[in-house]
């Protein structure tokens, strides 16, 4: 994936237990303060670990929700710094924050693309891995999908797209997917995606398998060579693209297998104790709360850059 030029398009979507502008309370005068920037597929089993960790060792946790390329373009374009971000897309590091703002980053946890869908959606009795796209392709059937400028599960969203058009040998079918979500029903992340389908405003939506267990929602597995989560399809994958335009520039996304990443910003207000909470998470119990909410953690945290603290490092040798 390429990501060129600075993210113009930013929309706030703080959902916190306070803001991460906001003054720790008096009783909490003197701890250590962990503010995190997550995108919005891994707030849920974020918070659990956060709501740990501060229990375990006092710190004020403050943690912010959006889509991944929104939240660079506040450490980029905005100047506000977390002391941990969390990304769905390791590429987002390697784009657009290191290493002008981060120097290293760590791939965590993978996922894949499945269709989710509830009881009351058209067709939930015979939706199946040979004619969900002709499911979707359906007038009176309502698809949604995430706007891929702001969060990579709506880039990936086409690229599954491109990839059904070649596996299914139906020319044409990745524009007419496409086009069966109007603009307004184009949500800025998966999150926002999975409440509309949840209150049956949507039949369908292409979304992360993480998100669809979480919230107990019915999912079909699409094919490995379609879903980006396999390692060993990487080259397979990257055969498609996708370009997402910009108001100055352009966004082109290969297709690859789906990695998170997250890491401590070179100018963290706070970056040991944010390193702390790094080892938490990624460690045993941490792992243990990722699983709890259906993140599918990598066997062993990867770390990329020369300067990862070294409280992570000793944890994971």
């Amino acid at each position: 994936m390429h990501l060129r030029g600075a993210v113009t398009v930013l929309v706030v979507l703080a959902a916190s237990v306070r803001s991460a502008n906001a003054a720790p309370s008096p009783a909490s005068a003197g701890a250590d303060t962990v503010v995190v920037f997550t995108a919005a597929s891994l707030a849920a089993p974020i918070r659990a670990a956060l709501d740990t960790f501060a229990r375990r060792t006092g710190t004020v946790v403050l943690q912010e929700n959006g889509a991944s390329l929104e939240l660079a373009r506040r450490i980029t374009d905005l100047h506000r710094i977390p002391d941990v971000v969390a990304l769905a897309d390791e590429e987002v590091f390697r784009q657009l924050l290191v290493p002008r703002a981060a120097s290293w980053y760590v791939r965590f946890a993978r996922n894949r693309m499945v269709l989710a869908y509830t009881d009351r959606s058209a067709d939930a009795a015979r939706v199946s891995a040979a004619n969900w796209y002709r499911v979707l392709l359906r007038p009176d059937v309502r698809v949604g999908r995430s706007d891929p400028t702001l969060a990579p599960v709506g880039y990936r969203t086409l690229a599954v797209y491109q990839l059904a058009e070649a596996y299914y040998h139906v020319p044409g079918l990745a524009a007419r997917l496409e086009a069966r979500t109007p603009p307004a029903l184009i949500r800025p992340n998966a999150s926002a995606l999975v409440a509309l389908l949840q209150a049956g405003e949507l039949d369908y939506i292409v979304d992360y398998e993480s998100l669809a267990r979480a919230n107990h929602l019915r999912y079909l597995r699409l094919p490995m060579d379609i879903d980006l989560g396999d390692p060993a399809r990487t080259a397979h994958y990257a055969r498609v693209s996708v370009r997402v335009p910009r108001r100055t520039d352009t966004l082109t996304y290969r297709g690859a297998p789906i990695v998170y990443g997250i890491g401590v910003p070179r100018d963290a207000p706070h970056a040991a104790a944010g390193a702390r909470f790094l080892a938490f998470l990624l460690g045993r119990e941490g792992r243990a709360l990722l699983g709890a909410h259906a993140v599918d953690v990598l066997p062993e945290p990867e770390f990329i850059g020369d300067s990862v603290p070294s409280v992570l490092r000793r944890a994971y040798r």
